[in-house]
């Protein structure tokens, strides 16, 4: 045995609570929530920022942490998968096997590294305190691990390091790098056409927070009265549209408020003002709204045709989404109806309308400004399973239009195959349709294509990339 005096041991170090940071816990509910539940975070987020904004305790939110939650939830939704290549480069397992709490925990701390301008050492602090919180310290430590090799380089750096190079591999290039699908990447750019330079520019317009764009509904409000808000200025295309370039609470718009404005995007302004310009053969007394939740394309319409002395239907299958119709045109200036009905098997006689608009449920890959976690949900298999309905729905809303009338086939997503693919076959099918060019009808947006048929696009018009086809019925 040693003679040597043993060296006294060190007193443990105290155990420190870990510090809550509520910001950040919100960010991690969101992210959650979005995750476990397949929620949007359009729709997760809002209620859990006011519940937040009512807290009357020393942890009571203000508007910047309402930003920087705003912020941190839909950049680390948006990054996702840039983030995944550089975690995956940082972790010594598939991502598969990380617990996706613990992913969650990590693209967050990713994005506040590689993706705004927080100090190095705090992203990493704020991030590995998080993680004690919600996953224990155990865990945090792996956090503090990885996030101390994402540190090491800036995003940049990253890129070259985790994305192939453009000339081997142009799509996985560009799906490492804008955070995009490679399908996704491959499909809009085949819908976009020409090069490098127009579908990098739409990728990074995908990437890009919108701007709030209010409406005000004709006959109810002015986009005068919207312009008197702080920090609002006129829309770029549609004439009753008002942009809140500050982020601001489209709620505390009292017009908004009262049901006399409402929040809609400039395409989907555009896509009912040239169906309402589009000219029609005789009367033109009854219009249809045949996919109308959540109501506001209908609301629009129903005030275009009242300005006309015309009645709007407006139909929706589901009644939930029927009741949000409801409420979006009541107080509407002239009569409209909100009926809960299937499009595809309408209680209503063939040939009863003049106008019909059938905005048909689809992949969504044209709001991805929006609702950035639908890149990561959809797969291409979900294109055959829209494709029935879309074709259903056109038919019925062909046959639901009289000799002379129009009818408007609109959907939010710029893959052909939930556009001009849906429209050539119902042409095919239904002889007595012809295409009529949409592009004359609304003169001052530039750069619609080669029609007659029009696609609206994020970094063309600042808009969600917006398909609208006009078809007349001819016998």
């Amino acid at each position: 045995m040693s003679d040597q005096p043993r060296r006294p041991r060190r007193p443990a170090k105290p155990y420190r609570r870990p510090k809550k940071d509520p910001v950040r816990i919100l960010v991690f509910e969101a992210l959650r929530a979005v995750d476990e539940r397949d929620a949007y975070a359009n729709l997760v987020l809002p209620p859990l920022l006011r519940k937040a904004r009512e807290n009357e305790g020393p942890e009571k939110f203000d508007a910047r942490d309402a930003a920087l939650a705003t912020e941190l939830v839909y950049g680390t939704l948006r990054r996702q998968g840039t983030y995944d290549a550089v975690i995956a480069a940082c972790v010594d397992r598939p991502l598969r096997e990380v617990d996706p709490p613990v992913l969650d925990v990590l693209s967050l701390g990713a994005h506040q590294l590689l993706g705004t301008r927080i100090p190095t050492h705090a992203a990493v602090s704020a991030t590995v305190e998080l993680a004690r919180v919600v996953l224990g310290d155990g865990r945090a430590k792996f956090v503090n691990a990885v996030l101390r090799k994402i540190a090491q380089d800036d995003l940049d750096g990253w890129l070259e390091r985790v994305a192939p190079p453009y000339d081997e591999d142009p799509e996985d290039h560009l799906a490492v790098v804008h955070s995009h699908p490679r399908w996704v990447v491959s499909a809009l750019w085949d819908s976009l056409g020409g090069g490098r330079a127009g579908v990098e520019e739409l990728l990074r317009a995908d990437n890009e927070r919108p701007e709030v764009t209010l409406v005000a509904r004709p006959g109810r409000a002015t986009a005068d009265e919207l312009l008197a808000e702080e920090a609002a200025v006129p829309g770029r295309w549609s004439p009753y549209a008002v942009r809140l370039t500050e982020g601001g609470e489209p709620g505390a718009v009292p017009a908004v408020a009262e049901g006399r404005a409402g929040v809609q995007d400039e395409g989907s302004q555009l896509v009912a003002l040239a169906l309402a310009a589009a000219p029609v053969e005789g009367p033109d007394r009854r219009w249809l709204d045949a996919c109308a939740g959540p109501g506001g394309k209908a609301a629009l319409l129903g005030a275009l045709a009242a300005e006309r002395g015309a009645v709007l239907l407006a139909s929706e299958k589901q009644p939930h989404r029927a009741g949000l119709v409801a409420k979006a045109l009541a107080g509407n200036p002239g009569p409209y109806q909100v009926v809960a009905a299937d499009g595809t098997r309408p209680p209503w006689r063939p040939g009863s309308f003049d106008r019909v608009l059938v905005d048909v449920p689809c992949t969504g890959l044209g709001a991805l400004r929006r609702r950035p976690e639908a890149r990561w949900r959809r797969r291409p298999e979900d294109l055959d399973g829209f494709a029935p309905l879309q074709r259903g729905l056109l038919r019925t809303a062909l046959e639901s239009v009289r000799v002379g009338g129009v009818v408007g086939y609109a959907t939010c997503s710029p893959h052909l195959a939930e556009t001009r693919a849906v429209v050539a076959d119902l042409l095919k099918q239904f002889p007595e349709a012809e295409l009529i060019d949409a592009r004359p009808l609304l003169p001052d947006v530039p750069d619609l294509g080669e029609g007659p048929d029009i696609q609206l696009w994020p970094h063309l018009h600042g808009t969600d990339a917006m398909y609208l086809a006009l078809l007349r019925r001819t016998a």
